[in-house]
């Protein structure tokens, strides 16, 4: 489980201090997959990054003992001047992958990104498609308990986007998994509850077509 204790977070500006959240509070269920929603700008991106612990609240915390993932659509902790192969070693070695270990997860990720010789490369080369490839394909290679996933289903072709969706469904097996995405379509095919975030307010859903129609509800009525 995921509970998060009256959390606060906020960013300045040229006109003050920009809050996304005050005081919120939420668990998040063991298992399964939760679907993010909420309009741009309503904190589902924040929200993934304080989860994951590389950005941290003004007041409240996230509470958990299981373990979590970085979230997979994030990209910008990749060396641009290393290739996919040496930032996969770096990242094998954060996590304590050596020997075979190593090996496997590095073929495993060069056959799920299918970027052929581009992965001996620098990834500075690569195209926001391909880092999402081998972004994606990192984060699966190592077992968490909760995987944090951000808009990855909206980036790359569509055979790729059938691959990650084939690997989402066999982590949801075994973990938890949270979804950040615009799709409505992903967030039904593969969640079963959804947390709608609106207005630094989160809003529990156990029933995925409830929580998506209170979403399109308020989209409908902000529209001029």
């Amino acid at each position: 489980m995921i509970e998060i204790r009256k959390l606060t977070k906020s960013f300045p500006s040229r006109h003050g201090r920009k809050y996304v959240f005050r005081d919120l509070s939420f668990k998040l269920p063991t298992g399964g997959g939760v679907g993010l929603i909420g309009r741009n700008g309503a904190g589902k991106t924040t929200l993934l990054s304080l989860m994951a612990g590389i950005d941290t609240p003004d007041a409240g915390e996230v509470v958990s003992e299981s373990t979590i993932s970085w979230p997979v659509g994030l990209s910008g902790g990749f060396q641009g001047m290393l290739s996919a192969r040496d930032n996969v070693r770096f990242v094998c070695r954060v996590f304590g992958a050596t020997g075979d270990e190593m090996r496997e997860k590095i073929e495993y990720v060069r056959s799920f990104a299918e970027i052929g010789d581009y992965f001996d490369l620098p990834m500075r080369s690569y195209s926001p498609g391909m880092r999402a490839r081998v972004a994606f394909g990192v984060s699966m290679a190592f077992d968490f308990d909760y995987y944090l996933i951000d808009e990855v289903m909206a980036v790359g072709d569509p055979i790729f986007r059938r691959k990650a969706a084939e690997v989402f469904r066999e982590k949801l097996a075994g973990a938890g998994v949270i979804l950040v995405s615009h799709n409505m379509k992903d967030i039904k095919d593969l969640c079963s509850s959804v947390v709608f975030l609106n207005d630094g307010h989160a809003h529990y859903y156990e029933d995925v077509d409830e929580g998506i129609g209170a979403f399109q509800a308020l989209i409908k009525a902000t529209q001029p």
